[in-house]
């Protein structure tokens, strides 16, 4: 069976058409803990709230949706020297307005600091165009549980205080694989390994 698709709200669709994301999908406890805190969580915000299907954690975005292909193998080409990244749960957190987003904050472990500091000199090599990044020392490493950017700001006040009561543990997974996912006409979505591939 196929994972979860992150998105299949048409609206959500439309606004990441183009658009192209590299992506760890965290599998053991910390999908499991995922899982289970979403339900809560969406149960402290008002029904209908749009969330992503499935647990996952961007480590960078682009738009290139003329050469997803180039794309695609560059960084088929990092991930070869990229050893398999712990990720590591911390608390359920927040973005704030115009953010408005729910979220379980991860831990900065060693590795995954060292996997995004690589590849952002990897990428700076490069002319592919980069989105919403910021740098490494100002990164939230997160997965979204939520969003609630439609809730009003005195409302989602009301809401952040709520998400910053629930207690969670605090599981860690290695993973070995990253996803490339890509928009165009819908989600696409291809694994990458971590580390160099053996020889047969």
């Amino acid at each position: 069976m196929s994972a979860p698709a992150f998105m299949t709200d048409p609206e959500q669709l439309r606004s990441l058409e183009g658009q192209q994301y590299l992506v760890l999908r965290p599998g053991g406890g910390v999908s499991e803990l995922f899982s289970q805190t979403q339900r809560r969580v969406r149960g402290l915000m008002p029904a209908g709230s749009p969330h992503p299907n499935a647990g996952h954690v961007t480590l960078r975005g682009f738009w290139e949706p003329g050469r997803v292909a180039a794309l695609r193998e560059s960084i088929r080409g990092w991930a070869a020297a990229v050893a398999a990244i712990e990720v590591a749960v911390d608390r359920v957190d927040s973005f704030p307005a115009p953010f408005q987003v729910a979220i379980l904050r991860l831990a900065r472990t060693s590795s995954v600091v060292g996997a995004c500091a690589g590849l952002t000199e990897h990428l700076g090599e490069t002319d592919f165009a980069r989105i919403g990044e910021l740098p490494l020392d100002e990164w939230v490493f997160h997965m979204s549980l939520a969003y609630g950017s439609a809730v009003p700001s005195r409302e989602w006040l009301e809401v952040a205080s709520g998400l910053a009561d629930l207690a969670v543990e605090r599981p860690a997974v290695v993973v070995g694989e990253l996803e490339f996912v890509w928009y165009d006409g819908g989600e696409h979505r291809e694994v990458i390994p971590l580390g160099p591939t053996v020889s047969e």
